[in-house]
């Protein structure tokens, strides 16, 4: 049986392309969800197919960012298909699959590169970051509440446990507006 699996990783995004490519290549069925591909992990539909895939199948997807972003996950799902006797194919990158030994080194080889891209990214990330921060662009993420509607309340008797359930907010925001409170007295 051949199983497809289409990503995208926004609602936004159209599912649509790698859809149809999984019925030309004559998948029998296919897993589809809208979620980010940075891990394995929360990818209910990849989940699913991943136990639903007997021996003798083959998981077939468009392109291999659609079934993972870092080597370790891909060497574990290709392990995963491989101890249940299950191949896996790539529609649009050729040579990437598990049918022949060239395609497992084609396919261990661009799981690295992947995973180096990301690793260069975050690394560009980072540098854009600490230069904002440098030049006094970047301050961080806004507070999720204004400290001083945590220190009303907690000066009325209200206290922190409560104070996070009427503001919506975790116990240790809470605690830390009231930190800062005492920094500043």
């Amino acid at each position: 049986m051949l199983v497809g699996y289409a990503r995208v990783s926004s609602a936004g995004q159209s599912l649509d392309f790698q859809l149809e490519a999984l019925a030309t290549a004559g998948c029998d069925k296919v897993f589809q969800e809208k979620k980010s591909g940075t891990s394995a992990e929360g990818r209910d539909a990849l989940a699913d197919a991943l136990d639903f895939v007997r021996d003798g199948d083959t998981l077939m997807v468009t392109r291999l960012d659609r079934l993972a972003r870092s080597s370790v996950d891909l060497h574990n799902i290709i392990e995963r298909l491989s101890s249940k006797g299950v191949k896996f194919r790539c529609l649009q990158q050729a040579g990437i699959d598990t049918d022949s030994g060239m395609g497992k080194l084609v396919l261990a080889i661009l799981g690295a590169v992947a995973a180096f891209e990301t690793d260069i990214r975050k690394e560009r990330q980072r540098e854009g970051i600490e230069k904002a921060k440098a030049k006094g662009v970047y301050k961080g993420r806004k507070p999720s509440v204004e400290g001083e509607e945590v220190r009303k309340l907690h000066a009325d008797g209200v206290g922190p446990s409560d104070i996070a359930k009427r503001l919506g907010i975790g116990r240790a925001s809470v605690y830390r507006a009231l930190k800062g409170e005492s920094a500043a007295a």
